[in-house]
């Protein structure tokens, strides 16, 4: 062995136990984000140019849902939609930067937020999962309607016609091979009020929704990501109704394709919960978001996760994706140092430490 491997060797093995050298590459280094402004898209593409692809992203998933100009469904367009030569402008960007962009509609879930109901169910009211709840004035939470987020029924005849035909549509135009359908807390699900699903298992319903969903997707060649709290059992593990299920659809887990991708989000913990998706076949993403200190120990523990694995476990532990969840702008703005508020947001701030340590 030559003198210069022999040092080499050394100290690698010195700088083990400090994390070096035996961190492997995350396949996924993301950022889920609302899709800009329209008069924000060419400050957006900038961001891409300048600061998301310095900083090692390679994927994003860009929330747009109803707000593009769809030709296949035009009522189902909201207030100032996105055009298709805004999309390309960030779909261009994204390609000559290497960046896997993927487009993200929330399917079945979150119908609604707050007293305003979604695009989807204002059009076609019929696919409402809980048509006797209406929409408070004034919302808060806890209420005696349990309502978070409207769903839409999974087993209404005519919902999945629309649905697909928007999923196509947006996943033509970002040139994408995947789709994220979000998923994430569905607390309407088999409700007493739906004639279609009342009496129904929810966890059967989640499966049979996410596997539909899945198979569209895959005539093309598309994959599906979600986002994994509905898959996680909330009252065994103490998590909790937001981040796991307390309406038994985590039993739908071992009902659903294993090449399903899981975004798998704790914003308050870095909950070890990749161990159980891993363990069950699915490729799993750890997703933080305003607590730095989560998300730097989300690295470490996918890491030591990697570190320890089989080697059939280890590709399974796929990567880090820093979620945002207000304003796009305020995230442009915040990257630039352009103010001090959108310079101190702590989601801002956990992204940027986030990069240095993925």
């Amino acid at each position: 062995m030559k003198t210069t491997q022999r040092i080499f060797l050394l100290l690698s093995l010195l700088l083990i136990p400090f994390g070096i050298f035996s961190q492997a590459p995350f396949t996924v280094k993301g950022l889920c984000i609302n899709a800009p402004e329209k008069q924000d898209v060419d400050d957006f593409v900038k961001l891409i140019d300048k600061k998301l692809a310095p900083a090692g992203v390679n994927t994003l998933v860009l929330r747009i849902d109803y707000r593009y100009e769809y030709v296949s469904h035009p009522e189902l367009r909201a207030q100032e939609p996105l055009s298709e030569k805004d999309v390309k402008k960030i779909v261009n960007s994204c390609r000559k930067n290497q960046i896997r962009l993927i487009p993200q509609i929330n399917l079945l879930g979150h119908q609604s937020w707050a007293g305003q109901i979604g695009k989807l169910l204002e059009v076609y009211p019929q696919f409402d999962e809980t048509p006797s709840i209406s929409l408070p004035k004034e919302y808060t939470w806890p209420n005696a309607d349990g309502l978070y987020c409207k769903s839409y029924c999974p087993q209404h005849p005519e919902v999945h016609d629309i649905v697909f035909d928007v999923v196509d549509e947006i996943i033509s135009v970002f040139e994408a091979d995947a789709f994220h359908a979000g998923m994430d807390e569905v607390f309407y699900l088999a409700h007493p009020d739906c004639p279609r699903c009342s009496g129904c298992d929810p966890a059967v319903l989640f499966a049979g929704e996410v596997t539909l969903i899945r198979n569209h997707l895959a005539q093309n060649g598309k994959e599906l990501w979600i986002w994994g709290d509905r898959l996680i059992d909330g009252k065994t593990t103490g998590i909790g109704i937001w981040e796991g299920s307390y309406n038994n659809t985590y039993r739908a887990i071992d009902m659903i394709p294993k090449d399903v991708i899981i975004s798998d989000w704790h914003y308050e913990k870095a909950h070890p919960t990749p161990v159980m998706f891993a363990a069950k076949g699915f490729s799993v993403v750890a997703c933080p978001w305003r607590k730095a200190d989560v998300a730097l120990n989300q690295v470490k523990m996918m890491n030591r996760f990697k570190e320890n694995a089989s080697d059939e476990m280890k590709p399974r532990y796929a990567g880090i994706m820093h979620t945002f969840w207000s304003n796009t702008r305020l995230f442009i703005d915040g990257m630039n140092d352009a103010t001090e508020e959108s310079k101190n947001d702590p989601s801002v701030q956990t992204f940027k430490e986030l990069t240095k340590a993925w």
